[in-house]
């Protein structure tokens, strides 16, 4: 009676002793990947002007998001002066030249006036290193490449974030809206961003689907418009389908937006 009535406590300070073999749960200070992603995908689109939490019209967000009339002009006039010079000339290095140079002026005009430098200042790395292939291999088609690979990394990652449940448009959205990653417990935000990481992901591939044949074909003033009218034309509409889904996940912010207006 006495052995079987010890066995139960022998046994539980057996239990007692035994090591935890647990890993300990990471520390919650460390930032994980998507919390990392998250907050720099919203913070470039803060930069933008593309918040969800901020009380401003779709028109408005989406001539941010495009950078006003400056940003319009920056984004086009570049591809549109080597398109028309090299079509009219033939003569790749003035074409080039002129392109590059419009875009280091729209850059030095920043300087000048002190505004914000990023917008300028990636198109005119973009613009320079476009060129400066173009001018190695000689061949007119070849100030497209950058372009054809920067949609097809874009097209690949906004694909797979959806296909693996870390859509990149909810990242931001999390971010922006201080959810985090909260939003994949809701079924209804995972479907909504998941279609919308899609639809970005089939603008890109869009884009690479029309203007790879036309890179292989050589045919820079065909490639050289249609990357034009598939640039901004295309850009703004998703831009303005993006905020206004969001935006409708998220009533309670548009709500106390209008409440800080009102006071």
């Amino acid at each position: 009676m006495s052995a079987s009535a010890g066995e139960p406590d022998a046994a539980r300070e057996h239990t007692e002793r035994r090591p935890d073999l647990t890993p300990p749960e990471p520390a919650s200070a460390d930032p994980r990947a998507s919390d990392l992603i998250g907050q720099a995908l919203g913070g470039a689109a803060r930069r933008a002007g593309i918040d969800p939490a901020a009380d401003a019209s779709t028109g408005h967000v989406v001539w941010q998001a495009m950078g006003g009339w400056r940003g319009l002009l920056e984004a086009v006039l570049p591809g549109l002066a080597f398109v028309v010079l090299f079509t009219v000339t033939s003569d790749l290095v003035l074409s080039l030249l002129v392109s590059v140079g419009i875009a280091a002026l729209f850059t030095v005009v920043r300087l000048v006036q002190r505004t914000t430098l990023s917008a300028a200042l990636g198109g005119l790395v973009a613009t320079a290193a476009a060129a400066g292939l173009a001018l190695w291999t000689g061949r007119g088609e070849d100030n497209f490449v950058p372009g054809l690979i920067t949609n097809a990394v874009y097209g690949t990652a906004f694909l797979v974030s959806a296909l693996v449940g870390w859509s990149l448009i909810g990242l931001a959205a999390g971010f922006l809206m201080n959810e985090g990653t909260d939003w994949r417990r809701d079924r209804r935000k995972r479907r909504v961003f998941f279609w919308l990481a899609i639809a970005w992901s089939a603008l890109f591939f869009a884009r690479l689907g029309v203007q790879l044949p036309l890179y292989f074909a050589g045919d820079v003033t065909t490639l050289g418009t249609l990357k034009l009218i598939m640039g901004l034309p295309l850009f703004a509409p998703l831009v303005a389908v993006t905020w206004l889904a969001v935006r409708a996940l998220y009533p309670k912010h548009q709500d106390d937006a209008v409440d800080r207006a009102a006071a």
